[in-house]
Protein backbone atom coordinates (compact mmCIF):
# COMPACT_ATOMS: atom_id res chain seq x y z
CA UNK A 1 0.00 0.00 0.00
CA UNK A 2 1.42 3.38 -1.00
CA UNK A 3 1.67 6.08 1.65
CA UNK A 4 -0.06 9.38 0.88
CA UNK A 5 2.27 12.34 1.42
CA UNK A 6 0.54 15.44 2.83
CA UNK A 7 1.69 19.04 2.72
CA UNK A 8 0.30 21.34 5.40
CA UNK A 9 -0.49 24.93 4.44
CA UNK A 10 -0.60 26.86 7.71
CA UNK A 11 1.20 25.26 10.66
CA UNK A 12 -0.70 26.94 13.48
CA UNK A 13 -2.10 25.09 16.48
CA UNK A 14 -4.54 23.00 14.44
CA UNK A 15 -2.06 22.36 11.64
CA UNK A 16 0.41 20.96 14.17
CA UNK A 17 -2.34 18.76 15.65
CA UNK A 18 -3.14 17.42 12.20
CA UNK A 19 0.51 16.46 11.72
CA UNK A 20 0.29 14.30 14.85
CA UNK A 21 -3.01 12.71 13.75
CA UNK A 22 -1.63 12.03 10.27
CA UNK A 23 1.60 10.51 11.48
CA UNK A 24 -0.26 8.11 13.78
CA UNK A 25 -1.37 6.34 10.59
CA UNK A 26 0.50 3.84 8.43
CA UNK A 27 -1.17 5.06 5.22
CA UNK A 28 -0.66 8.84 5.46
CA UNK A 29 2.44 10.87 6.23
CA UNK A 30 2.97 14.59 6.85
CA UNK A 31 5.82 15.53 4.52
CA UNK A 32 6.20 19.31 4.45
CA UNK A 33 4.83 22.58 5.79
CA UNK A 34 4.24 26.00 4.27
CA UNK A 35 3.95 28.76 6.85
CA UNK A 36 4.75 32.48 6.74
CA UNK A 37 5.92 32.53 10.36
CA UNK A 38 9.61 31.67 11.05
CA UNK A 39 8.81 30.30 14.52
CA UNK A 40 6.19 27.88 13.15
CA UNK A 41 8.55 26.78 10.37
CA UNK A 42 11.20 26.10 13.01
CA UNK A 43 8.71 24.02 14.99
CA UNK A 44 7.83 22.00 11.89
CA UNK A 45 11.50 21.46 11.09
CA UNK A 46 12.12 20.24 14.64
CA UNK A 47 9.47 17.60 13.98
CA UNK A 48 11.23 16.33 10.89
CA UNK A 49 9.11 18.11 8.28
CA UNK A 50 10.43 19.97 5.25
CA UNK A 51 9.59 23.65 5.47
CA UNK A 52 8.68 26.21 2.83
CA UNK A 53 7.99 29.93 3.10
CA UNK A 54 5.53 30.10 0.20
CA UNK A 55 2.65 28.01 -1.10
CA UNK A 56 4.06 27.53 -4.61
CA UNK A 57 7.07 25.64 -3.24
CA UNK A 58 4.99 23.17 -1.26
CA UNK A 59 2.63 22.64 -4.21
CA UNK A 60 5.62 21.86 -6.44
CA UNK A 61 6.93 19.16 -4.08
CA UNK A 62 6.50 15.82 -5.95
CA UNK A 63 6.33 13.88 -2.67
CA UNK A 64 3.07 15.63 -1.80
CA UNK A 65 -0.09 14.03 -3.17
CA UNK A 66 -2.52 15.92 -0.97
CA UNK A 67 -2.68 19.20 0.89
CA UNK A 68 -4.24 20.21 4.19
CA UNK A 69 -5.44 23.82 4.23
CA UNK A 70 -5.34 25.00 7.85
CA UNK A 71 -4.85 28.72 7.42
CA UNK A 72 -7.35 31.31 8.76
CA UNK A 73 -10.86 30.88 7.36
CA UNK A 74 -10.69 33.85 4.98
CA UNK A 75 -7.74 32.19 3.20
CA UNK A 76 -9.31 28.76 2.68
CA UNK A 77 -10.79 29.45 -0.74
CA UNK A 78 -7.59 30.84 -2.27
CA UNK A 79 -5.32 28.17 -0.83
CA UNK A 80 -7.63 25.26 -1.65
CA UNK A 81 -8.15 26.58 -5.19
CA UNK A 82 -4.43 26.82 -5.77
CA UNK A 83 -3.87 23.31 -4.45
CA UNK A 84 -6.56 21.89 -6.73
CA UNK A 85 -5.10 23.76 -9.70
CA UNK A 86 -1.74 22.14 -8.90
CA UNK A 87 -3.38 18.71 -9.10
CA UNK A 88 -3.37 18.00 -5.37
CA UNK A 89 -6.15 16.32 -3.43
CA UNK A 90 -7.33 18.65 -0.65
CA UNK A 91 -8.47 18.43 2.94
CA UNK A 92 -9.75 21.79 4.25
CA UNK A 93 -10.17 22.63 7.91
CA UNK A 94 -13.69 23.71 8.78
CA UNK A 95 -15.42 25.86 7.75
CA UNK A 96 -14.78 25.05 4.09
CA UNK A 97 -14.79 28.70 3.05
CA UNK A 98 -16.33 32.06 3.89
CA UNK A 99 -19.65 31.36 2.19
CA UNK A 100 -21.71 29.00 0.05
CA UNK A 101 -20.58 30.59 -3.22
CA UNK A 102 -16.91 29.94 -2.50
CA UNK A 103 -17.63 26.47 -1.14
CA UNK A 104 -19.68 25.43 -4.14
CA UNK A 105 -16.94 26.70 -6.47
CA UNK A 106 -14.39 24.48 -4.67
CA UNK A 107 -16.67 21.43 -4.88
CA UNK A 108 -17.27 21.91 -8.59
CA UNK A 109 -13.57 22.56 -9.26
CA UNK A 110 -12.54 19.34 -7.51
CA UNK A 111 -15.20 17.31 -9.30
CA UNK A 112 -14.19 18.75 -12.67
CA UNK A 113 -10.53 17.84 -12.03
CA UNK A 114 -11.30 14.38 -10.61
CA UNK A 115 -9.68 15.22 -7.28
CA UNK A 116 -10.76 14.38 -3.74
CA UNK A 117 -11.93 17.36 -1.68
CA UNK A 118 -12.95 16.87 1.93
CA UNK A 119 -13.62 19.10 4.94
CA UNK A 120 -12.44 18.24 8.44
CA UNK A 121 -15.82 18.15 10.19
CA UNK A 122 -14.49 15.71 12.78
CA UNK A 123 -17.27 16.56 15.24
CA UNK A 124 -19.68 14.48 13.19
CA UNK A 125 -18.21 11.67 15.33
CA UNK A 126 -18.23 13.35 18.76
CA UNK A 127 -19.54 11.05 21.48
CA UNK A 128 -22.21 13.51 22.64
CA UNK A 129 -23.59 14.07 19.14
CA UNK A 130 -23.70 10.34 18.44
CA UNK A 131 -25.44 9.75 21.79
CA UNK A 132 -28.09 12.38 21.06
CA UNK A 133 -28.65 10.96 17.58
CA UNK A 134 -29.02 7.41 18.93
CA UNK A 135 -31.47 8.63 21.60
CA UNK A 136 -33.65 10.34 18.97
CA UNK A 137 -33.51 7.33 16.67
CA UNK A 138 -34.59 5.06 19.56
CA UNK A 139 -37.94 6.87 19.63
CA UNK A 140 -37.56 7.81 23.30
CA UNK A 141 -38.61 11.42 22.64
CA UNK A 142 -41.64 10.59 20.52
CA UNK A 143 -42.04 13.46 18.08
CA UNK A 144 -39.10 15.82 18.49
CA UNK A 145 -40.23 19.36 19.27
CA UNK A 146 -37.07 21.27 20.17
CA UNK A 147 -33.29 20.71 20.03
CA UNK A 148 -30.87 23.19 21.62
CA UNK A 149 -27.09 22.93 21.17
CA UNK A 150 -24.89 25.34 23.11
CA UNK A 151 -21.38 26.32 24.07
CA UNK A 152 -20.91 28.83 26.86
CA UNK A 153 -17.82 30.37 28.46
CA UNK A 154 -16.42 33.73 29.46
CA UNK A 155 -13.34 33.51 27.28
CA UNK A 156 -12.45 34.50 23.76
CA UNK A 157 -11.96 32.03 20.93
CA UNK A 158 -8.40 33.39 20.75
CA UNK A 159 -7.20 31.17 23.60
CA UNK A 160 -6.11 28.10 21.62
CA UNK A 161 -4.59 29.96 18.66
CA UNK A 162 -0.86 29.85 17.87
CA UNK A 163 0.78 32.91 19.42
CA UNK A 164 3.44 33.32 16.74
CA UNK A 165 1.03 34.41 13.99
CA UNK A 166 -1.59 37.12 14.52
CA UNK A 167 -2.99 35.55 17.72
CA UNK A 168 -6.17 37.66 17.64
CA UNK A 169 -7.30 36.63 14.15
CA UNK A 170 -10.24 34.60 15.48
CA UNK A 171 -11.74 37.88 16.65
CA UNK A 172 -11.14 39.71 13.38
CA UNK A 173 -13.86 39.73 10.73
CA UNK A 174 -11.37 40.15 7.88
CA UNK A 175 -9.80 36.80 8.75
CA UNK A 176 -13.06 34.89 9.18
CA UNK A 177 -13.19 35.22 12.94
CA UNK A 178 -16.16 34.89 15.28
CA UNK A 179 -18.05 32.16 17.08
CA UNK A 180 -20.35 31.34 14.16
CA UNK A 181 -17.43 30.30 11.93
CA UNK A 182 -15.60 28.64 14.83
CA UNK A 183 -17.70 26.33 17.04
CA UNK A 184 -20.87 27.38 15.23
CA UNK A 185 -19.85 25.66 12.00
CA UNK A 186 -19.53 22.36 13.90
CA UNK A 187 -22.78 22.70 15.83
CA UNK A 188 -24.86 23.82 12.83
CA UNK A 189 -23.42 20.92 10.83
CA UNK A 190 -24.47 18.53 13.61
CA UNK A 191 -27.95 20.01 14.04
CA UNK A 192 -29.26 19.83 10.48
CA UNK A 193 -27.90 16.31 10.08
CA UNK A 194 -29.47 15.30 13.39
CA UNK A 195 -32.91 16.40 12.20
CA UNK A 196 -32.91 14.56 8.86
CA UNK A 197 -35.08 13.66 7.03
CA UNK A 198 -36.77 16.91 8.16
CA UNK A 199 -35.12 19.75 6.23
CA UNK A 200 -34.48 23.29 7.43
CA UNK A 201 -37.05 25.80 6.19
CA UNK A 202 -35.85 29.16 7.52
CA UNK A 203 -33.22 30.75 9.73
CA UNK A 204 -33.32 33.64 12.17
CA UNK A 205 -30.10 34.73 13.88
CA UNK A 206 -28.59 37.25 16.26
CA UNK A 207 -24.83 37.77 15.91
CA UNK A 208 -23.20 40.29 18.23
CA UNK A 209 -19.70 41.46 19.17
CA UNK A 210 -19.89 42.47 22.82
CA UNK A 211 -16.66 41.77 24.73
CA UNK A 212 -13.88 40.19 22.69
CA UNK A 213 -14.59 41.62 19.25
CA UNK A 214 -16.13 44.67 17.61
CA UNK A 215 -16.26 43.48 13.98
CA UNK A 216 -17.42 39.86 14.33
CA UNK A 217 -19.48 37.83 16.76
CA UNK A 218 -18.56 36.65 20.24
CA UNK A 219 -22.24 35.82 20.75
CA UNK A 220 -24.11 33.86 18.08
CA UNK A 221 -27.68 32.61 18.38
CA UNK A 222 -29.09 30.77 15.35
CA UNK A 223 -32.71 29.56 15.25
CA UNK A 224 -33.82 27.08 12.59
CA UNK A 225 -37.36 26.03 11.66
CA UNK A 226 -37.59 22.46 10.33
CA UNK A 227 -40.18 20.62 8.31
CA UNK A 228 -42.80 19.07 10.54
CA UNK A 229 -42.72 21.92 13.05
CA UNK A 230 -39.58 21.10 15.06
CA UNK A 231 -37.27 23.97 15.99
CA UNK A 232 -33.53 24.01 16.58
CA UNK A 233 -31.12 26.40 18.25
CA UNK A 234 -27.35 26.75 18.08
CA UNK A 235 -25.82 29.22 20.51
CA UNK A 236 -22.13 30.09 20.86
CA UNK A 237 -21.84 32.46 23.81
CA UNK A 238 -18.31 33.38 24.87
CA UNK A 239 -19.64 36.17 27.09
CA UNK A 240 -21.32 34.19 29.88
CA UNK A 241 -20.12 33.16 33.33
CA UNK A 242 -23.09 30.77 33.73
CA UNK A 243 -23.07 28.33 30.80
CA UNK A 244 -26.36 26.62 29.98
CA UNK A 245 -26.54 22.86 29.24
CA UNK A 246 -24.60 21.56 26.26
CA UNK A 247 -27.77 19.85 24.95
CA UNK A 248 -31.47 20.33 25.72
CA UNK A 249 -34.14 18.34 23.86
CA UNK A 250 -37.93 18.23 24.11
CA UNK A 251 -40.31 15.75 22.54
CA UNK A 252 -43.89 14.64 22.98
CA UNK A 253 -42.66 11.72 25.15
CA UNK A 254 -40.18 13.60 27.34
CA UNK A 255 -37.16 15.89 27.63
CA UNK A 256 -33.43 15.54 28.20
CA UNK A 257 -30.36 17.63 28.85
CA UNK A 258 -26.63 17.14 29.25
CA UNK A 259 -24.27 19.37 31.26
CA UNK A 260 -21.70 21.67 29.75
CA UNK A 261 -18.05 20.88 30.38
CA UNK A 262 -15.65 23.85 30.38
CA UNK A 263 -12.94 21.34 29.44
CA UNK A 264 -14.96 20.42 26.32
CA UNK A 265 -15.12 16.82 27.53
CA UNK A 266 -17.47 15.08 25.11
CA UNK A 267 -18.06 12.22 27.57
CA UNK A 268 -19.57 14.79 29.97
CA UNK A 269 -21.56 16.33 27.12
CA UNK A 270 -22.83 12.82 26.35
CA UNK A 271 -24.35 12.38 29.84
CA UNK A 272 -27.86 12.82 28.45
CA UNK A 273 -30.44 12.74 31.27
CA UNK A 274 -33.98 11.91 30.13
CA UNK A 275 -37.24 12.55 31.99
CA UNK A 276 -40.40 11.03 30.48
CA UNK A 277 -43.44 13.26 30.09
CA UNK A 278 -45.49 13.36 33.28
CA UNK A 279 -42.58 12.17 35.44
CA UNK A 280 -40.43 14.17 37.83
CA UNK A 281 -36.76 14.19 38.81
CA UNK A 282 -37.53 13.25 42.43
CA UNK A 283 -36.91 9.88 44.15
CA UNK A 284 -40.10 8.42 42.65
CA UNK A 285 -39.44 9.73 39.17
CA UNK A 286 -38.46 7.70 36.15
CA UNK A 287 -35.52 9.78 34.92
CA UNK A 288 -32.61 7.91 33.43
CA UNK A 289 -29.35 8.59 31.63
CA UNK A 290 -29.01 7.26 28.09
CA UNK A 291 -26.17 4.83 27.49
CA UNK A 292 -23.39 6.51 25.54
CA UNK A 293 -23.17 5.68 21.85
CA UNK A 294 -20.38 3.63 20.37
CA UNK A 295 -17.27 5.66 19.65
CA UNK A 296 -17.05 7.21 16.21
CA UNK A 297 -14.13 7.81 13.88
CA UNK A 298 -10.95 9.23 15.35
CA UNK A 299 -9.09 12.06 13.65
CA UNK A 300 -6.50 9.58 12.40
CA UNK A 301 -9.22 7.33 10.98
CA UNK A 302 -10.71 10.31 9.14
CA UNK A 303 -7.32 10.82 7.48
CA UNK A 304 -7.03 7.11 6.67
CA UNK A 305 -10.42 7.18 4.97
CA UNK A 306 -9.29 10.25 3.01
CA UNK A 307 -6.24 8.28 1.84
CA UNK A 308 -8.47 5.39 0.73
CA UNK A 309 -10.59 7.87 -1.24
CA UNK A 310 -7.45 9.17 -2.97
CA UNK A 311 -6.63 5.56 -3.92
CA UNK A 312 -10.14 5.20 -5.36
CA UNK A 313 -11.32 2.82 -2.63
CA UNK A 314 -14.45 4.70 -1.54
CA UNK A 315 -15.60 8.16 -0.44
CA UNK A 316 -13.85 10.29 2.19
CA UNK A 317 -15.39 10.43 5.66
CA UNK A 318 -16.79 13.88 4.83
CA UNK A 319 -17.69 14.65 1.25
CA UNK A 320 -17.29 18.33 0.47
CA UNK A 321 -20.72 18.40 -1.15
CA UNK A 322 -22.29 17.27 2.15
CA UNK A 323 -20.96 20.45 3.78
CA UNK A 324 -22.78 22.83 1.41
CA UNK A 325 -25.95 22.85 3.59
CA UNK A 326 -23.83 23.94 6.56
CA UNK A 327 -22.37 26.81 4.55
CA UNK A 328 -25.86 27.81 3.39
CA UNK A 329 -27.16 27.93 6.96
CA UNK A 330 -24.24 30.10 8.07
CA UNK A 331 -24.85 32.42 5.12
CA UNK A 332 -28.51 32.66 6.11
CA UNK A 333 -27.55 33.41 9.73
CA UNK A 334 -25.33 36.32 8.68
CA UNK A 335 -28.01 37.75 6.38
CA UNK A 336 -30.68 37.34 9.06
CA UNK A 337 -28.65 39.08 11.72
CA UNK A 338 -27.67 41.92 9.40
CA UNK A 339 -31.19 42.52 8.07
CA UNK A 340 -33.24 41.53 11.12
CA UNK A 341 -35.43 39.01 9.31
CA UNK A 342 -35.94 35.29 8.81
CA UNK A 343 -34.23 33.85 5.73
CA UNK A 344 -35.80 31.03 3.71
CA UNK A 345 -33.45 28.14 2.90
CA UNK A 346 -35.67 25.21 1.90
CA UNK A 347 -34.70 24.73 -1.75
CA UNK A 348 -31.24 26.30 -1.91
CA UNK A 349 -29.21 23.07 -1.64
CA UNK A 350 -29.63 19.31 -1.59
CA UNK A 351 -30.16 18.23 2.05
CA UNK A 352 -28.41 14.86 2.01
CA UNK A 353 -25.95 13.46 4.51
Amino acid sequence: MSVLGVGIIGFGRIGAEHASWINASQSVRAVAVDDVTPARRALAESRGLRVYADIDAVLADPAIGAVLVSTPTAMHFEHASRALAAGKHVMVEKPMALDLRQSRALVEDAERRGLVLSVFHNRRWDLDYLTVRAAIESGAFGKVINVESRLGQFASCVGPAAREYRPNWRNEGAYGGGGLYDWGSHFIDQLWRLMLPARPLRVYAQLRGNVWSSDCDDFARVLIDFEGGAVGLVEINTTTTRPLPRWHLDGTAGSAFSPFSPEFDTSVWASLRFTPAGQGEGPGGASRTFAPAARGLTETQIWEQFARAVRGEGPPAVSARSVLPTELLMDAARISSREGRAVEVRDAVEWTA
